[in-house]
């Protein structure tokens, strides 16, 4: 094992699993890290020894973590070499340690990683968490607002958890995310307008508003529906397209049956009652 003074600083926290019992958690947790920018990963007296197998596979690629694993025989010997150690669980102990929430630890973490200290968060067993003893040799404790009457997480949740508020806490934004929807220029009052009047338009051909002397109402109330969405240029040519492609078909005659022409029955409704039959045609 390498000297404490001969270890490169870590990008972050150290993550220390004390006894973890199934390879499929400890792979896990891998991953979860690597999610968020963690790399150092300690494990103390795994119970299948070490390395596995089942934690490369379920580390899905975060091979970097499970190759600089390192196994220690206890507790103490993990945490030796850090300055700061927060210990997670989710039950009052008998103790003075102060206590913090995720978000509040991970800021904690972030300011001594800056001031050039070494971190760790402790993780218990699957089965049962933390000793008491071993609650001990951290500096705080740190727990999750979770439901009192089911408080028990999985290692990897909370491993998850805790690398997402040290990743977080990093941010310039914390409400930052990595893409965002692309940027689209309003639609103009006049665009908007002709909308509603192409729209407006179709609705009548098909008898929409009816009865007609509750039109201007039912108008107002369409135009207030489009207005309050605040369409961008490329979704009101959606909407048009939508609108254009329900006025010129028909489930008599859909699209694909060749081109909507000069075919009456392809028109729209108000445009083919305004073709009157001749008396010609009649007879």
């Amino acid at each position: 094992m390498q000297a404490s003074n001969d270890i490169p600083p870590a990008a972050g926290p150290a993550i220390i699993l004390v006894e973890p019992q199934l390879g499929e958690n400890i792979g896990m947790v891998a991953r979860a890290m690597a999610n968020f920018g963690l790399s150092e990963l300690r494990l103390v007296n795994p119970r299948d020894g070490w390395p596995s197998e089942r934690a490369r596979a379920a580390a899905s690629r975060a091979d970097h973590v499970i190759n600089a694993a390192r196994v220690f025989d206890d507790l103490a010997s993990a945490v030796a070499d850090l300055n700061f150690v927060f210990a997670t669980t989710a039950r009052a102990r008998d103790n003075f340690k102060p206590v913090r929430g995720p978000v509040e630890a991970g800021r904690a973490l972030r300011a001594r990683q800056q001031a050039g200290q070494r971190t760790g968060i402790l993780f218990g067993r699957e089965r049962f968490g933390l000793y008491n003893d071993e609650v001990g040799l951290a500096d705080e404790i740190v727990t999750f607002p979770v439901d009192a009457a089911f408080s028990s997480l999985n290692i990897a949740q909370a491993a998850l958890l805790m690398s997402y508020e040290w990743m977080k806490s990093g941010l310039e934004d914390e409400t930052k995310t990595n893409f965002s929807s692309p940027d689209m220029m309003p639609a103009t009052k006049e665009q908007l307008h002709g909308l509603f009047a192409y729209l407006e338009g179709a609705l009548e051909a098909r008898g929409y508003f009816r009865p007609a002397p509750k039109k201007p109402k039912m108008v107002d109330n369409l135009r207030a529906v489009l207005t309050r969405a605040g369409f961008a240029e490329p979704e009101l040519r959606v909407l048009r397209g939508i609108i254009s492609s329900l006025d010129r078909f028909s489930p008599a005659m859909p699209r694909g049956d060749g081109s909507p022409g000069d075919d009456p029955r392809r028109l729209p409704a108000a445009a083919a009652r305004a073709v009157k039959p001749t008396d010609k045609d009649q007879s």
